[in-house]
């Protein structure tokens, strides 16, 4: 019966031992032949970078700075009794005429007042320090801490508004100091690092990437940009590269809250050094100048003048007898070279024309009329802040009266764009508000007549104002590229 039932099944019990056997084989020929393949390579996550060797080797060049500034007793303020004073400060009031954690008294000769806390880095080992200029602008007293607790009265070397620089100097020897990285070598992507003390939390580190580079927040700076976090005191710390080179000097966050959103600015430190290599040699920071008012090019208008593509810095603006004046530069052009240099953007003039020396001799190339042109230019010096404004408040200027009255602010025609544009009379108007705004009035609108009176100066703008009655629609004659209108101006009542 075994014989017949596996007869019946087809398979004899020799044929069924061949079978498995066949496939033992088959299961060892495979196990073999995976053991001989290759194993297939699969990319491995590549780690974190350690900081640690970092913090280590630069954390003892960073340094806490703190200011402070004499409180004084406002001008005309009536002293108030000793009592109202210990009752305001009971319940956390401020006294009037006194600053916040003052002594009382307040008078000229109080204690120094602890107004701010910033960061700094060691330049060199005789006690040079880099720092931003907002950090220590207006100090009485600059205090330096080093990482070994090492407190010093600092220096002021000089500062540079401008860029945000400031350079100290304390009185110390065989200083730790931080090594310069070469910020063209830095790449969007790229891991950095920032130490400083935000909140006064000394030698606090953060770390991230460089998110854009040459990022235009500003006239002569083009930005480094990082996702690193920076807050209150960081400003003037270092931004470091993986080598423990510094490459910026962390100086600004954009925030809608005051705290840190993820974007944060460095200037990059060659142009840092420039700045600094003219303050530790002469206390201030010569930069070139040619007198206009540039400005970006739009995609329409590069169509329309047949420039074809947006490139270059269309020039609004020529100060009179200034450098581009009396090199023929005429209000419309559009520099497309400076110095040999490609510019893209009103920004690249400016910082193309700052880097220069005073007296330095250079050629601009200018689109005019739909050709190009070269020209040639001696670089003048900039004025500083307060020269421009001495020379142009008393007459360049609206008084504050007529802007908060009608919302704008105005300033003087420069004759070489009358010229250019064939003008008698006019004004330019350098910003508008309030009713200015809502009449559709804009900066760069020249208002050619006051009420039916041409006006060919400030002064004699704001003598045709102070004539016309307070409640009374005010007409002016604008003009807007080559377009002139009427625009009346209803005075708030």
């Amino acid at each position: 019966m075994p014989a017949l039932s596996a007869t019946r099944s087809g398979t004899s019990p020799m044929t069924r031992l061949t079978g498995m056997s066949r496939v033992l084989l088959s299961a060892s020929v495979l196990s073999l032949s995976l053991a001989l393949s290759p194993a297939p390579v699969f990319a491995q996550p590549q780690g974190l970078p350690d900081f640690t060797e970092l913090v280590e080797k630069v954390g003892p060049a960073v340094v806490n700075i703190r200011t402070s500034e004499r409180a004084k007793q406002a001008a005309g303020m009536p002293e108030m009794d000793e009592q109202m004073q210990e009752f305001l400060r009971r319940f956390g009031l401020p006294v009037p005429g006194q600053r916040r954690g003052a002594p009382r008294g307040g008078g000229e000769d109080e204690a120094p007042q602890r107004r701010g806390i910033g960061s700094g880095f060691v330049l060199s080992n005789d006690g040079y320090v880099m720092t931003n200029a907002h950090v220590v602008n207006g100090a009485d007293e600059i205090f330096v801490t080093l990482t070994d607790k090492r407190e010093f009265k600092a220096k002021l070397i000089g500062s540079d508004v401008r860029t945000d620089v400031a350079v100290l100097k304390i009185e110390a020897s065989g200083l730790p100091a931080v090594k310069i990285g070469d910020v063209g070598r830095l790449k969007v992507g790229e891991w950095v690092m920032a130490i400083g003390s935000p909140f006064g939390f000394d030698n606090s580190v953060t770390a991230g990437i460089v998110s854009a580079k040459a990022r235009d927040t500003g006239d002569f700076l083009p930005f480094i940009q990082t996702d690193v976090a920076i807050n209150p005191g960081n400003s003037g710390g270092p931004l470091l590269n993986m080598r423990g080179e510094v490459v910026g000097i962390n100086s600004q966050i954009y925030s809608q809250s005051g705290g840190f959103m993820g974007i944060s600015f460095a200037i990059p430190i060659d142009e840092a050094i420039r700045v600094s290599d003219q303050l530790r040699s002469s206390g201030k920071v010569v930069r070139g100048f040619i007198g206009v008012a540039p400005d970006d090019l739009s995609k329409e208008v590069a169509e329309s003048i047949g420039l074809g593509k947006p490139t270059g810095a269309v020039i609004r603006s020529v100060t009179a007898g200034g450098a581009a004046d009396k090199a023929g530069i005429e209000g419309g052009d559009v520099i497309t070279k400076f110095d040999g240099k490609t510019i893209e953007k009103a920004s690249d003039l400016r910082r193309v024309v700052a880097a220069l020396k005073p007296g330095a001799k250079a050629t601009v190339q200018v689109f005019r009329r739909g050709a190009y042109k070269d020209l040639n230019i001696v670089i003048a010096e900039m004025p500083s802040d307060k020269q421009a404004r001495a020379a142009t408040e008393p007459e360049g200027k609206a008084s504050p009266s007529s802007v908060t009255a009608l919302g704008l602010q105005i300033s003087e025609v420069p004759e070489a764009q009358k010229k250019e544009l064939k003008l008698r009379s006019g004004v330019r108007i350098d910003g508008a508000t309030g009713v200015a705004a809502r009449a559709g009035l804009r900066e760069g609108d020249l208002v050619l007549s006051v009420d039916n009176v041409e006006v060919s100066s400030v002064k004699q703008f704001q003598a045709q104002l102070a004539k016309l009655e307070k409640a009374k629609v005010i007409n002016l004659v604008v003009r807007r590229d080559d377009v002139v209108s009427f625009v009346l101006l209803r005075p708030a009542r």
